[in-house]
């Protein structure tokens, strides 16, 4: 039964239900371009047709479909990513660093929001917030893009004393350090907004600091959806790297 659900708990369903179709395929004997292609599609099938059913006021902008031309003028817009990490889901080895990224955003800023990480079998939901662990006391862990590591990355690392570790979804980086294996996710040359809606959403929730590297807040449904650069981690982490990011 999935009628009345709550914004956030649609999010999550839409999500969850999206994994599973990817997982699915995954054992279905496709392989390569054939099924990043695939998962792409049924995964993005799978969500509008949940947000048509339960939000049909609302806009949407998904990556993988055109954009609705109706979204900039709409307070609440879903915010979609049905298969972020579409390299990482298709390539051979079973990665699990590719995520679903259902996100609602409303007036620019997102307000339910979930991550799914199928391939670990979890879920992170906005409205299911979990404290954070005791912070780590070793050398940093920043995570950065597995093909595009960002070059002030590097210089960052050295200057905090850290160590680099690449992985691929966005937000299979977020949560990393929501899970407490890293302390801080870096991200420079822009992104899509669906790569960025979800993880932050679900991030600010959580108590983790996202923001921009000048440390304004992500904003969300702008008439061109990118998000230029950005912060995820613990406070105390983010202030030292925006401390450092003008010099780098």
């Amino acid at each position: 039964m999935t009628h009345g659900l709550d914004d956030a708990a649609l999010a999550a369903l839409a999500a969850e239900q999206a994994g599973q179709r990817l997982l699915e395929l995954r054992a279905s004997g496709l392989r390569g371009d054939e099924l990043g292609r695939a998962g792409d599609q049924q995964a993005n099938a799978i969500i509008v047709k949940l947000l048509r059913e339960h939000r049909p006021g609302d806009a949407l902008l998904s990556e993988e479909q055109a954009p609705d031309e109706t979204r900039l003028q709409c307070s609440r817009v879903w915010i979609v990513d049905p298969l972020d990490g579409t390299r990482e889901y298709s390539e051979p080895g079973n990665r699990t660093d590719w995520a679903v990224h259902v996100a609602l955003c409303i007036d620019g800023a997102p307000a339910a929001s979930a991550v799914a990480l199928p391939a670990l079998k979890q879920l992170w939901r906005s409205d299911s917030p979990v404290a954070p662990g005791r912070p780590y006391d070793g050398k940093p862990r920043i995570v950065v893009s597995r093909t595009r590591p960002p070059a002030l990355a590097a210089a960052l690392a050295q200057q905090l004393d850290g160590t680099l570790l690449r992985i691929g979804s966005a937000g299979a980086k977020a949560m990393a350090v929501l899970r407490g294996d890293a302390e801080l996710y870096v991200h420079a040359g822009g992104m899509n907004e669906w790569d960025a809606c979800a993880p932050v959403g679900v991030a600010l929730a959580h108590g983790l600091q996202a923001c921009r590297f000048d440390g304004s807040a992500c904003r969300f449904n702008q008439s061109d959806p990118k998000t230029p650069d950005l912060l995820i981690g613990r406070a105390q982490w983010v202030e030292r790297a925006r401390a450092l990011l003008p010099s780098l």
